[in-house]
């Protein structure tokens, strides 16, 4: 029975990246063995066992046998005979597949080193095209990784074309999908995920709602890049750089998703597409199960980014309108992670990348003022229900009014 460290625990230590947990194979034990030594069994797929005393996960040595479609249809086997090249063939990524002795060597039987070296992202085996998760892996390795000069090897992505033409997409897991996605929401270059699937075609695939926005034109005097889907890759860089919650760039990530449905007679005007984005804004939160903080806040920024960028012609009425139906008055940072996301939609465009974005100072300032009025400042105690909350957004908007007015020094 041998152990040795495995997988991204030697990867991130060889890049001089912090270690956040360390998973480890077992070699040359069967499961009744860890059981008398204390370990606890845990998972249904195959044997994956917690060390007694520090919790760290210990898998057993195995090989699989695709036997279905999808990610979770193969047979695996985890007999004592399995060596650690067998387990390290079977895994996705040559960085993935490399190992560490209890003296500290590194075991790299698939040259997973020189790929760090070289900044490769490449698939260890042709066994690589069974598993139809890998490709949203990989594209999520590739948003990570981005900014240290990795790119996917062009044999690889030739697989992830295949397993995109296949159909097996298809099948993997709304979970499995969201939970690829958010890493790479959380990642450094999220817009490479995006861009590392379109080019394998599988963007279509697990996104044809974005998918769908390439080749959209629309109106040059708004968006000097014309093409919606570029427009939308820009912003979600953009995002990644005003905000380090995946949920604001989530929300830039769906924000124009109607435009996509535009008539190609309006074209490139896009009338009413914010009312259709939120449509098929919970048309894929359904479908992928998204969680409701990313569609709430999704569905604020669809439906109001335009109302936000014209925040500095807007009434005080309509302002208070806009606080009120993103859920602003009640929770501010509700209406920080909104301004971030129309701060990056306004930058996602050719030549605004770095504009200055006013409105957000406008919209903090007229949040404080309505939210400092409560139902005690309504002079008439008497009154309640319709005739009270009609009173306090009277006052509201009054207060909104004076602090625009002291703002402009009027």
């Amino acid at each position: 029975m041998k152990v040795y460290e495995v997988g991204g625990a030697v990867r991130d230590s060889l890049l001089g990246l912090p270690v956040i947990e360390t998973d480890y194979v077992v070699v040359g034990a069967t499961p009744d063995e860890m059981l008398e030594l204390g370990y606890r069994q845990v998972g249904r797929d195959f044997p994956v066992f917690l060390h007694p005393e520090t919790n760290d996960e210990y898998a057993l040595a195995r090989v699989e046998r695709k036997t279905g479609r999808g990610h979770t249809a193969f047979a695996v086997d985890v007999s004592a005979s399995v060596t650690l090249e067998d387990d390290l063939k079977r895994r996705d990524l040559t960085i993935n597949a490399m190992a560490r002795g209890s003296e500290g060597e590194i075991i790299d039987p698939y040259g997973g080193r020189e790929d760090l070296e070289r900044r490769v992202l490449r698939h260890v085996s042709d066994a690589f095209a069974e598993d139809p998760l890998r490709v949203l892996r990989v594209a999520r390795f590739a948003a990570r990784f981005a900014g240290r000069g990795f790119s996917i090897a062009d044999s690889t992505l030739d697989l992830m074309r295949t397993i995109a033409a296949s159909g097996e997409l298809e099948h993997l897991s709304a979970e499995r999908i969201w939970q690829e996605t958010e890493k790479a929401l959380e990642s450094d270059s999220p817009r490479v995920f995006f861009e590392a699937l379109r080019r394998c075609a599988a963007l279509a695939v697990v996104f044809p709602e974005i998918d769908r926005l390439f080749g959209v034109p629309q109106p040059a005097r708004w968006h000097p890049e014309i093409d919606t889907g570029l427009h939308t890759l820009m912003a979600l860089e953009q995002a990644a750089k005003v905000s380090d919650k995946a949920v604001v760039r989530f929300a830039v990530l769906v924000h124009d998703l109607g435009k996509g449905t535009t008539p190609k007679t309006l074209l490139p005007r896009h009338f009413g597409h914010e009312q259709r984005s939120v449509e098929l804004i919970d048309a894929l939160g359904a479908r992928l199960r998204v969680p409701n903080r990313f569609l709430g806040l999704a569905r604020s920024v669809a439906r109001y980014h335009g109302m936000a960028h014209r925040s500095e012609e807007l009434r005080p009425k309509k302002l208070l309108e806009l606080l009120t139906n993103i859920g602003a008055l009640r929770d501010a940072s509700l209406l920080e992670e909104f301004i971030a996301a129309c701060k990056a939609d306004m930058r996602g465009r050719a030549g605004l990348e770095s504009a200055p974005y006013p409105q957000g100072e406008l919209l903090r300032h007229a949040r404080r003022a309505a939210a400092a009025v409560t139902a005690d400042a309504v002079a008439d105690k008497s009154i309640e229900g319709k005739a009270l909350g009609d009173a306090i957004r009277k006052l509201r908007v009054d207060a909104i009014r004076r602090e625009a007015a002291r703002r402009s020094g009027r």
